[in-house]
């Protein structure tokens, strides 16, 4: 691993390591000391290149890093990627392996030629520049609620297209206009997956699956959130053996068809206090080696 001057002074910002040295030699300059002072968001929206290690998820999926990211493809058999100028098509492997074979099983259960991807991590993971809270660590990933087109789509195509919501204006319920039996074929699949630890879906969304999957097992997983009415959002589990990832709490037991699930449609819920606004991430709240895979070359 080689850290350029440039990423000692950032280094020395979090703690991780400064040369004790009192001559000018060993401050940082001061491109450095005004690099330091950027926010997390920041600096890794700014890299454009993965970084020379093996590939690891670091942290918890809102407060973290990755590296060794590896991009998926702008194109699949069974599925092709939105927004390719955001540039989020990076990822741990082991997402990269469940969107191959997941996107696979869902054109085989809902009759389509394969998903729409989304949004996944940037090239060395950490907090976006916008967008999204988590992302972080190469785990999670936004799937459309369409089906892919039979023919690959132009860049421009994939910057204009527009995501179809299938909620109601009032998201009280899903829009019976959009919804479809797929849809609900196409969260199943995903949700049997063994590697999936959370998916996360607007209320009405959910309403709709205790409608016609109450009791199944993999009800457990579907969450309702905030938002994703035109997407949803896979959330993988810490690959085996990585202890620098943080695991998130296990999803409650049953299958979420409750009173937790009423209270989405409270007034509380449907019209939230948005509260003071926080500031961003700095790079000395990320786990330490974050550093370390900002900086490396």
């Amino acid at each position: 691993m080689r850290v350029s001057a440039l990423g000692l002074g950032v280094l020395c910002a979090v703690g991780v390591f400064c040369a004790a040295q009192a001559d000018s030699t060993s401050r940082p300059d001061a491109a450095a000391q005004a690099k330091s002072q950027l926010s997390a968001k920041q600096l890794f929206g700014n890299m454009t290149t993965p970084s020379p290690q093996a590939s690891e998820s670091i942290g918890f999926y809102a407060k973290g890093c990755l590296a060794g990211a590896q991009a998926l493809s702008a194109d699949g058999e069974h599925w092709q990627r939105m927004r390719l100028s955001r540039h989020r098509q990076w990822g741990h492997p082991a997402l990269l392996a469940f969107l191959t074979r997941y996107s696979a099983q869902a054109a085989q259960a809902t009759g389509w030629p394969g998903i729409l991807v989304g949004d996944m991590s940037q090239v060395r993971g950490g907090p976006m520049l916008g967008g999204h809270a988590s992302h972080q660590i190469g785990l999670d990933v936004d799937i459309w609620y369409e089906p892919m087109p039979d023919t690959p789509q132009t860049a421009e195509q994939r910057e204009q297209r527009a995501a179809i919501s299938l909620v109601r204006a009032d998201r009280m319920d899903i829009n019976p206009n959009t919804w479809t039996p797929a849809h609900r074929q196409l969260l199943e699949a995903a949700a049997l997956q063994p590697e999936v630890q959370r998916i996360f879906v607007n209320a009405a969304i959910k309403k709709q699956l205790c409608r016609t999957a109450k009791g199944s097992d993999w009800m457990r997983k579907v969450r309702p959130y905030y938002g994703h009415d035109d997407h949803f959002h896979v959330r993988l589990m810490c690959p085996e053996g990585e202890a620098q990832c943080t695991a998130q709490e296990a999803t409650p037991e049953g299958d979420g068809c409750d009173a937790t699930l009423d209270w989405w449609f409270s007034d509380e819920a449907l019209h939230p206090n948005p509260g003071p606004a926080k500031p961003p991430l700095g790079l000395g709240d990320l786990p330490l080696r974050c550093a370390v895979v900002l900086n490396s070359n």
